[in-house]
């Protein structure tokens, strides 16, 4: 019995399954972009849009400290700037197009400017990557051993992947790489986090994600562009900000109130 416990909290099933629904769906788009309706292509992402927003404000209501999660996002967007993650994501999605578009020549995504193909690409690209149900479902694992949540984002990912690669090419496939590479990293944090995880401490990791999806819903829904990419160092901040709020800041200022 103690056996198979342990064999199951080394599951890594989910990475697996959501990095390769990603990948067949970006190449099944890919390669069918032709046949797809013009209104078929560009009504469907801002369904998809609507979705990562209201899959942020779901994960927005588990918080548990506020001031933690708001001084992690403007650090972690401080961060950002500062390494520029944006600018530095974009250059690789340009080489990541140019690699993809020699095995597909583009056809209806040619009429997408280079600016215009950077601002979805890492749009989608958060979506697949650093999504709040994608990390929070990569640690949940790693603590629980329970892949469902994964598995459950992979049907999502499959038709999306899908959509997206009919407007921007092969190229969607390719964010099944770095996906799986984040989802692994962050399955073996859960692990490592068997000892010291709370439920606070996990509540505000998923409300900054879920800040993080909304955020993503509007960029990807043409809205507003939000620079996503550099608030994504917040995601490691959280944590422990927020445990050492709880732990020491909270009584401190408690007992001076």
């Amino acid at each position: 019995m103690h056996f198979e416990r342990i064999r199951h909290k080394r599951s890594m099933i989910g990475p697996i399954v959501n990095s390769a629904s990603t990948l067949v769906g970006g190449v099944v788009g890919g390669l069918l972009v032709d046949r797809l309706s013009e209104k078929f292509r560009t009504q469907l992402p801002m369904t998809f849009g609507a979705a990562s927003m209201a899959i942020g404000i779901t994960l927005t209501i588990k918080i548990h400290m506020l001031p933690p999660v708001i001084a992690s996002l403007l650090i972690g967007a401080i961060i950002g700037e500062v390494l520029s993650l944006e600018k530095r994501i974009g250059v690789a999605a340009s080489k990541t197009r140019f690699i993809f578009d020699k095995i597909s020549p583009p056809k209806q995504n040619s009429n997408l400017s280079q600016e215009e193909y950077l601002d979805k690409f890492i749009g989608v690209l958060v979506l697949f990557v650093a999504s709040g149900s994608g990390i929070f479902g990569s640690i949940n694992e790693g603590i629980t051993g329970d892949p469902s949540i994964l598995i459950a984002k992979s049907f999502l990912d499959l038709m999306t992947a899908g959509i997206f690669a009919t407007a921007l090419g092969l190229s969607v496939a390719a964010i099944a790489v770095p996906q799986f590479i984040v989802q692994l990293l962050l399955l073996l944090f859960g692990r490592s986090l068997l000892s010291v995880t709370t439920p606070g401490t996990v509540a505000d990791f998923s409300e900054l994600g879920g800040i993080i999806m909304f955020a993503t819903g509007f960029r990807i829904c043409g809205i507003k562009s939000f620079p996503i990419a550099n608030m994504l160092p917040g995601l490691f901040i959280v944590m422990p900000l927020s445990g050492f709020w709880s732990t020491y800041l909270l009584p401190w200022i408690q007992a001076v109130g």
